[in-house]
């Protein structure tokens, strides 16, 4: 891979033209993604440095399916940052690099999140101890809106930077659960909708109006209720990896989990390698959720009607894990 792009428009040109060699191989599709988006923090930076050239201690984190290594072709934003606590003129100056990287990230090729979980939102950057003290908060409210914000934050990754400063703070959160098992309740109840795909008769339900009518949203009806029912597992057991595949990997290694988690395993990897291999090219991120289900065979559609009833299966599983843990 190049070591250098002198604008965020040559590197998009580069990413274009690179990325279908990683069509097969999700790990592979996940690196080049990370290269990518470190590529665009050294053009932020770099522009910034015009300006002023500071030492503060920092680390740049990527969350959401970047963050669990699970992107394919077609992925938006989020990402934050965390920064040693210091001076105000240190908070000016990352909001400043969170635009810029920001701004970077939708110029190469990564749509703006609609949520603005991006760095260039106060909300997802802020010195260390403004974030112990955001998730202690997120933590007391249990609000929907707070949880949604602590699932998200629990996928984080670093891709620049301090790797402690985000241990640090999931070690906030992995000390609260231990004294408040009802979190793990609050992180059930606000991520356990599965969108129904399988009808009484064993049928695939598809989308039935709109421009992906006759399509079935992987997104919502295969891959979140894995994801969902994964990280919450993880949550309760402390585990500090962020890929749901590695999670699944690290639970089944415990005695409680090592029967269930071979299956679901095998059927996530399944889910990866179908989304990169039915990817159509369009510019609209909403449209790499879609499976058209004429494209597959007979035995594919089988296949993929057992991993999404296998999905309300986890989920159960997870329910009573979480209810056993509580008495």
């Amino acid at each position: 891979m190049e070591s250098s792009f002198n604008s965020y428009q040559s590197l998009k040109k580069w990413k274009e033209e690179q990325i279908i060699k990683y069509r097969y191989d999700t790990n592979a599709m996940n690196e080049f993604h990370d290269f990518t988006m470190k590529a665009v923090f050294t053009i932020a930076s770099e522009q910034l440095k015009i300006e002023r050239s500071p030492s503060w201690r920092f680390a740049w984190f990527t969350m959401g399916s970047s963050g669990r290594k699970e992107q394919g072709f077609l992925s938006d934003q989020d990402h934050g940052l965390v920064f040693e606590p210091g001076k105000e003129e240190a908070e000016a100056y990352f909001l400043q690099l969170g635009e810029e990287i920001s701004r970077g990230l939708h110029e190469a090729g990564y749509p703006y999140c609609e949520g603005k979980v991006m760095s260039s939102n106060p909300l997802w950057c802020k010195p260390l101890s403004k974030w112990k003290r955001q998730i202690q908060a997120w933590m007391k409210e249990e609000s929907l809106e707070t949880i949604r914000n602590l699932h998200i934050f629990y996928d984080s990754r670093v891709l620049v930077g301090k790797e402690e400063y985000i241990a640090e703070l999931k070690t906030c959160i992995h000390k609260n659960i231990q004294k408040c098992p009802h979190l793990l309740t609050r992180m059930l109840e606000t991520s356990m909708h599965i969108k129904k795909s399988v009808g009484p008769f064993g049928q695939l339900l598809t989308e039935e109006k709109g421009e992906h009518q006759g399509e079935l949203d992987l997104k919502h009806a295969a891959f979140i209720p894995y994801v969902n029912a994964i990280r919450i597992l993880a949550a309760k057991e402390g585990l500090s990896e962020t890929s749901t595949i590695d999670r699944m990997g690290k639970l089944q290694k415990m005695k409680c989990y090592e029967e269930e988690m071979g299956k679901y395993k095998c059927n996530f990897a399944a889910l990866l390698e179908w989304r990169l291999q039915s990817y159509r090219q369009s510019d609209i991120y909403d449209d790499t959720h879609y499976l058209q289900l004429k494209s597959l065979l007979k035995s594919e559609r089988n296949e993929l009607k057992n991993i999404l009833k296998d999905g309300k299966k986890l989920q159960r599983f997870v329910i009573r894990a979480i209810e056993k843990s509580e008495v």
